[in-house]
């Protein structure tokens, strides 16, 4: 189907469409025949077109998008964020605990890494030993020291 050709207002390019549409406004506001809306009045029509826009799912994700873009763009602001939100969770000690014990339980299905972890605090042991007892031989009997819980508390229940 063949459109057809645009006449009058319709030709004119979007700016000059705004300035004549402009000036019109403005007369009738000086005529006093424009009508001037009352909060509630706008109020209303702002809610309704704003559930209108709303329904354009695309829509909302592109301006969700260039807020984020936006915002991100700010680090010291990101920063300010990730601190409020960080204080914030780390104050539910339950929480804390139960996202701990889930790392725990997928970190410790690795055993390679767990091998690694036990490596690295065997040197540090052996590091720390040597420094506070420099002629002290290697194979000297370990320290005996007080077996902790999981949960960061003295195990008495734990063999000596």
């Amino acid at each position: 189907m063949t459109e057809k050709p645009r006449r009058g207002f319709a030709s004119m390019d979007s700016e000059r469409q705004r300035q004549i549409a402009s000036k019109g406004g403005k007369a009738a506001h000086i005529k006093g025949r424009a009508h001037e809306f009352t909060p509630d009045q706008a109020r209303e029509a702002g809610r309704k077109g704003g559930q209108a826009v709303s329904q354009d799912r695309k829509h909302m994700a592109k301006i969700g998008r260039k807020g984020g873009e936006a915002v991100s763009g700010d680090r010291v602001h990101m920063a300010e964020i990730g601190r409020k939100g960080g204080a914030a969770v780390s104050e539910d000690r339950q929480h804390m605990a139960e996202i701990g014990r889930e790392g725990g339980q997928s970190v410790s299905g690795d055993r390679a890494h767990m091998a690694e972890i036990g490596r690295e605090g065997g040197h540090r042991r052996q590091t720390q030993r040597h420094e506070a007892h420099p002629s002290r031989p290697e194979e000297a009997e370990p320290e005996e020291r007080e077996e902790i819980s999981p949960y960061g508390e003295p195990d008495h229940h734990a063999p000596h």
